[in-house]
């Protein structure tokens, strides 16, 4: 079953931002632009989880949450709240509003798909798929294994991270810095040679039972994941 996200948010470069991205994974999107709207698209489809800016025209973020949480149809339904307000006072209201989780701008699209899948799991564990393919490759996010063919492969922490990552795009190309950001956060000083290192270490870890290299180098550009060679 193909999962419904409802995004309410105003700024439309991140709305069309989190449109494309979470259609690429795999769900259904439905997109509103302040807090009324995203009720009337409650109430014509209900959503089986909800994105929602804390600050929005007409009704805030917040008394959405409320609101949905009062009603006996929705009440159930995830909430993961996006905002730019990351006090300890802010995040504590919105989650005692009935928010499940709570998302300080800016974030990355790796963190925010790690935190739906773990609302789905917890709250509706049906809709969460948490494994992903690329040829032979299979990463299994709540057991955090991996497998190449028949053989289990073990990664570190940013190993696996990189990986999944690469995976989740398979045959485009990342320059290191574009790395950085997904995987260590944008907020982290790393040096962009780090990169290397893990990337290096992720490449041994795949190769050591199977032949052909699916970490793809390109010179003065970055990595990417051989569709086909992972496939072979």
């Amino acid at each position: 079953m193909q999962p419904h996200i409802l995004v309410v948010e105003d700024e439309d470069a991140l709305s069309t931002l989190l449109q494309y991205n979470l259609e690429k994974e795999g769900f259904k999107v439905s997109v509103a632009g302040d807090g009324e709207e995203a009720m009337m698209l409650v109430d014509e489809a209900m959503p089986d989880i909800v994105l929602v800016d804390w600050m929005l025209p007409k009704v805030s973020g917040i008394e959405v949450c409320r609101r949905l949480r009062g009603r006996h149809e929705s009440r159930n339904v995830p909430i993961i709240m996006l905002t730019a307000r990351g006090e300890e006072g802010d995040r504590v209201r919105g989650l005692d509003t009935g928010a499940d989780d709570y998302i300080v701008k800016p974030f990355s699209m790796v963190e925010l798909f790690a935190r739906i899948r773990a609302v789905m799991r917890r709250i509706r564990p049906g809709l969460a798929d948490d494994k992903v393919r690329c040829g032979d490759i299979v990463i299994d996010r709540v057991a955090h294994r991996v497998k190449r063919g028949d053989t289990e492969i073990h990664l570190g922490p940013t190993e696996f991270r990189l990986l999944d990552y690469l995976m989740q795009h398979p045959g485009r190309v990342f320059s290191r810095e574009q790395l950085l950001d997904a995987v260590w956060g944008s907020d982290v000083y790393v040096e962009a040679r780090t990169v290397d290192v893990h990337i290096g270490r992720l490449r041994k870890a795949l190769n050591e039972s199977a032949s052909g290299d699916p970490i793809r180098t390109v010179r003065s550009a970055g990595y990417a994941l051989d569709v086909e060679t992972a496939s072979a």
